[in-house]
């Protein structure tokens, strides 16, 4: 019952901080200079548009009229909280309000449309993350200060000293024939090939495999060290422990008090990254998908922010929010399953 009541609260407390992200979000992207107002105005100026008028020119001026009625198509002539209150009920958290930058797509169009890319790129490097780092992390602690825990330390942490869009570019030179004489072996930015859509099933997803490979190599890498050495000292902590010299003193194995009560016990730290499994469409690295050009939520977020297109930023937002807030409730629903001695009661 106290589990079930702190769930409620916690599902109950998704709201006002929602409300208090999105707010504060909301809020600051006001006042960020260089918003849809501003490049309304440069453009009638013609001001980084490649239209160039003299000094004298009648375009180099713009009268308050015209200035107020940019701000009334933006919406900017309204209060702060009749715009949010328009934003967040009735344009569905800006998901209906038309994009900036593309006035004939809504910004849940252009969500869509990058949302099974980002899936895809998402799920893939979450789930590797935890099948490779989890398993070599149990490998290390269970050969501690050996050969192949020291020499794959050193492999871990140089990967994780290298930038992923520097281990990107590296890669895009050396495997995508971008430099003269190198391999030429994956495709050098892209999800898919032009002629994908002519492609048997197999073929295409051979096609994707190919483009993806690097990328996630990349994902994966930036968060190789964390998740192992978490692991690995999880478990050493857990091994260490009087239960374990317990079960062993009474006849157990050390690989039944390792499999049956330590490594139960270890995983609640790695518990805690799995709120990220309902943000996976969104893991990916923003600059990871600018290197390779991957068309995901990363970019669009990016292309988003640069071009101030406030709806889709906002969206996106509003989307990763949601889910960031239900996914730390999933991790804690985890903590339940793998340790039921643990309680929520407030103390």
């Amino acid at each position: 019952m106290e589990r079930l009541d702190y769930f409620i609260k916690r599902l109950l407390l998704v709201i006002p901080t929602f409300i208090g992200i999105t707010v504060l979000c909301f809020l600051i992207i006001q006042f960020v200079p260089g918003g849809p107002v501003e490049q309304a105005i440069m453009k009638m100026k013609g001001i980084g548009t490649g239209e160039f008028s003299g000094a004298g020119g009648a375009a180099q001026s713009i009268s308050e009229k015209q200035r107020r009625e940019i701000e009334s198509y933006y919406g900017f002539d309204q209060p702060f909280f009749k715009r949010y209150w328009k934003w967040l009920v009735t344009d569905m958290f800006g998901m209906k309000m038309p994009s900036y930058k593309f006035p004939n797509k809504t910004a849940w169009q252009l969500i869509k449309e990058r949302f099974n890319v980002s899936l895809i790129f998402g799920v893939t490097g979450f789930l590797l993350s935890y099948l490779i780092c989890i398993p070599l992390g149990i490998f290390k602690a269970l050969r501690h200060n050996s050969l192949f825990d020291l020499s794959s330390s050193i492999v871990i942490f140089v990967g994780y000293a290298i930038p992923a869009f520097a281990l990107g570019m590296v890669l895009k030179m050396l495997l995508c024939g971008t430099v003269e004489g190198l391999w030429d072996v994956f495709p050098i930015s892209g999800f898919h090939s032009e002629g994908y859509s002519g492609l048997t099933s197999a073929g295409k997803t051979q096609d994707i495999f190919m483009h993806m490979f690097l990328p996630v190599l990349c994902y994966v890498i930036g968060n190789f060290a964390v998740l192992t050495l978490l692991m690995k000292n999880s478990l050493i902590e857990q091994i260490s422990k009087d239960y374990i010299r317990t079960v062993v003193a009474k006849g157990g194995s050390f690989a039944r008090a390792v499999w049956g009560h330590a490594f139960r016990n270890s995983l609640i730290p790695i518990a805690t990254g799995m709120s990220g499994i309902l943000t996976v469409m969104f893991a990916g690295s923003v600059i990871i998908e600018q290197v390779f050009e991957i068309p995901g939520m990363g970019r669009l977020s990016l292309e988003a922010i640069v071009g101030r297109d406030y709806p889709v930023f906002m969206g996106i937002l509003a989307l990763t929010s949601i889910l960031g807030l239900l996914g730390n409730i999933f991790s804690d629903c985890l903590y339940v399953l793998i340790d039921p001695r643990i309680n929520f009661q407030e103390s």
